[in-house]
């Protein structure tokens, strides 16, 4: 159903339930959140599988991108 919506909406990337997880628990992480009640609220048995849905390092900052020099 989501990937219907998706294709609907326009959307060309691929987006499933787990796209919506990571949204969240990045959000909440983003926002101050700890990871251990990430996990909590994620309804996993270990941190571990929700750092896998941790999107911040993602992230990378103009000052980052300009480190690269040719």
């Amino acid at each position: 159903m989501i990937a219907r919506r998706a294709e609907a909406a326009g959307i060309a990337t691929k987006v499933g339930n787990h796209s919506f997880r990571a949204t969240g628990i990045t959000a909440y992480l983003k926002n101050g959140g700890s990871l251990e009640n990430a996990a909590v609220m994620a309804n996993h048995s270990s941190t571990r599988t929700t750092q896998l849905y941790d999107r911040r390092p993602d992230d990378v900052t103009l000052d980052e991108v300009e480190r690269v020099m040719i």
